[in-house]
């Protein structure tokens, strides 16, 4: 299994969103509760800039299999040395390590794009990422208790952050 990561161009995004549909159902990942179309995530990809806030297709042996982002964090300027990470993986490509592997290209990346801080917004019920993010030297920097309510069951979301300086 090879796993490579390439810069995605805005003909990957109908190939992201799929990706990111796939996680709507199993209430883990984003607080969106319905799928989201490629029109609607089109200024959203659009802020996205290979030189400091880049999005990155994870491919397997040639097939998108996830997709790693850095994005603005907040949006204001005295952040601009902080980015929120996201990772979503194929349903396809589940448990193979792929979340480990982001995190391996990104980490190095941050000098160049010029970030020194990441953040991650993670559902307090989603183990699995958690663990990833712990386990990577995240802390926890804050927790919003029952912030989210995701079919009639509220949810508790964590902010887990590291420097890298």
């Amino acid at each position: 299994m090879t796993t490579t990561f390439t810069l995605a161009q805005h003909t990957d995004l109908p190939t992201i969103v799929d990706i990111y549909n796939q996680s709507i159902p199993t209430r883990l990942a984003t607080a969106d509760l319905t799928p989201v179309t490629v029109a609607s995530k089109e200024d959203w990809f659009a802020q996205f800039t290979p030189d400091h806030y880049p999005i990155w297709l994870i491919q397997v042996d040639g097939q998108t299999a996830g997709w790693v982002s850095l994005e603005a964090f907040y949006g204001r300027p005295a952040y601009s040395k902080t980015a929120e990470i996201s990772i979503y993986i194929d349903s396809r490509f589940h448990h193979q390590g792929l979340g480990q592997q982001a995190l391996d290209y990104v980490f190095p990346q941050l000098q160049t794009l010029g970030l020194n801080t990441i953040v991650a917004f993670i559902f307090h019920h989603n183990q699995a990422s958690q663990g990833l993010f712990l386990k990577n030297g995240f802390t926890r920097w804050g927790h919003l208790p029952q912030v989210a309510d995701m079919d009639g069951q509220l949810r508790d979301l964590d902010i887990l952050g590291k420097h890298f300086n």
